[in-house]
């Protein structure tokens, strides 16, 4: 009955596509065999069964079937299918791990969906330039782990860090705990090569630390969301690797006291290596949902800070524990939790990496990825529990409090989407709208995909809008890759 259901869903969007789209839908059989002569008959999926597993990514309740879903290997083969589809309007969507909250990967056009996951290769561990050249398919720990071996640091870790792709990461620029001081995705690329929606295949930049010959496409590139092109191979630069690092945890009875706590250890000169934020209801539903009970469930509190700190200087560290907890006593924080072990740090951050998981099981499906100035973070809290009340939706807060990215966890009975509820659109563009006058936007790390592209005008005005289309219709003349994502 599945199989059945998802067939008439997928002819359903068939339908939708061809009448609202100026691309081509539909594969003919000859094009079918041309991309299978170069990817290999076992890398093409063409049945709705096999088809099943790229409809849906980690985006709130969407699910688009692509017409065909192919595994290239190389750079040479991606070029050669995106000719063929560039020739034959045939929309392309790009997928790495389908860990994505924004629904960049989504083929809600139907066409061609090409995976990246067989381009998985760690190339080189350059220990003399501190430079690591990857292909888009690795997973970011195995990354991480491969060069923590050679006393090396990748800093950027989003909570999906042991399943996305390194290239998801370089689509969306990824952040994580660690960005708060160490940056995000961006500040660690050097070149990229890159497969155009044409079908050449250019290096956008040069494997250097200062490079200021002329335009960055690098960093354009970085965040595009596969919208530009499909990125094939990454040279990434590395830092060695912290000797030690501290992790502590500070419960609050109010949840705006632990977001003016956040600005003042950074006032007081401190710079932790992570500082997130989860509130009681987040940690109560992540806490049952892995089996935890290292840090007490406790109805007084309402929000509590994981805060680390790291370095070489464990006695420099230790001062620096002692200077945070002074600064977090002052906001009224409770009796502090301090990690002991490596084993308590893993359990800790175990909690904080799969609540978006928990939550969206507990039905809490949309989640917003907002970012304000970090001192402006008690406001935004705030706001979000007025909107709940006034639209009838329950929320959970929890992110990455030091550098002000609120991801907001929003369940509403009868709505699993964003997409299909009038009164939840309009709170979102109240919420939007309250991120913007509070100096933020509307993604700080997830991107804007397909569920936020309708918001772009709250932060956007429309020359600027004007400008990015003009720069998709350089690189994308057809408009066939990843089309309908970021803007119509």
């Amino acid at each position: 009955m599945q199989l059945i259901a998802t067939f008439i869903n997928y002819c359903f969007n068939q339908l939708i596509i061809m009448n609202s789209t100026g691309t081509n839908s539909t594969l003919d059989k000859n094009i079918v065999q041309e991309i299978k002569n170069i990817c290999g008959e076992s890398n093409v999926v063409s049945d709705i069964e096999g088809l099943e597993s790229y409809g849906s990514d980690q985006t709130e309740a969407l699910f688009f079937l692509p017409q065909l879903a192919i595994k290239p290997r190389t750079a040479e083969e991606i070029s050669r299918v995106m000719r063929i589809c560039n020739e034959n309007n045939i929309p392309v969507t790009p997928r790495g791990a389908g860990t994505g909250l924004s629904g960049g990967a989504l083929p809600h056009l139907g066409g061609v969906l090409i995976s990246t996951e067989r381009m998985n290769t760690i190339i080189n561990i350059d220990l003399k330039n501190l430079q690591v050249v990857t292909e888009p398919g690795v997973i970011t720990e195995v990354l991480q782990n491969a060069v923590k071996e050679q006393g090396l640091f990748y800093p950027p870790d989003p909570s999906s860090r042991g399943s996305c792709f390194i290239g998801g990461n370089i689509a969306e620029n990824s952040g994580g705990p660690k960005a708060v001081k160490y940056g995000v995705v961006k500040d660690y690329v050097l070149n990229l090569e890159v497969v155009l929606p044409t079908g050449e295949i250019i290096w956008t930049g040069s494997d250097v630390l200062k490079n200021s010959t002329g335009y960055n496409l690098t960093q354009l590139i970085v965040g595009s969301e596969g919208t530009l092109g499909i990125v094939t191979k990454i040279v990434l630069k590395l830092i060695p690797h912290p000797k030690y690092d501290l992790l502590m945890l500070a419960p609050f009875d109010d949840v705006q006291k632990a977001g003016e706590a956040v600005s003042a250890v950074f006032r007081a000169g401190y710079t932790p290596s992570a500082m997130e934020l989860v509130e009681i209801d987040a940690l109560k539903i992540v806490s049952r949902f892995v089996g935890s009970s290292i840090v007490p469930v406790d109805d007084a509190v309402a929000a509590h800070l994981i805060i680390e700190v790291d370095g070489n200087d464990l006695d420099v560290l230790m001062k620096d524990m002692e200077g945070i907890s002074e600064v977090l006593s002052e906001f009224g924080s409770g009796e502090l939790f301090f990690a002991e072990d490596a084993a308590q740090k893993a359990e800790l951050w175990k909690l904080r990496r799969r609540v978006a998981e928990a939550v969206k099981l507990d039905g809490f499906t949309i989640e917003e990825d907002t970012v304000v100035p970090r001192y402006e973070l008690p406001a935004l809290i705030n706001g979000v529990k007025k909107l709940g009340v006034q639209y009838g939706f329950k929320a959970v807060c929890y992110g990455h409090a030091g550098d002000g990215n609120l991801h907001i966890r929003i369940k509403k009975e009868g709505t699993s989407n964003s997409q299909e509820d009038p009164l939840i659109i309009e709170s979102l563009r109240a919420l939007f709208r309250l991120v913007k006058d509070l100096g933020g936007t509307i993604s700080g790390e997830h991107g804007i995909g397909l569920v936020q592209k309708d918001f772009m005008d709250i932060v956007f005005s429309n020359k600027q809008i004007a400008l990015m289309r003009g720069i998709k219709k350089v690189f994308d003349p057809n408009n066939i890759l990843n089309a309908g994502k970021i803007f119509d």
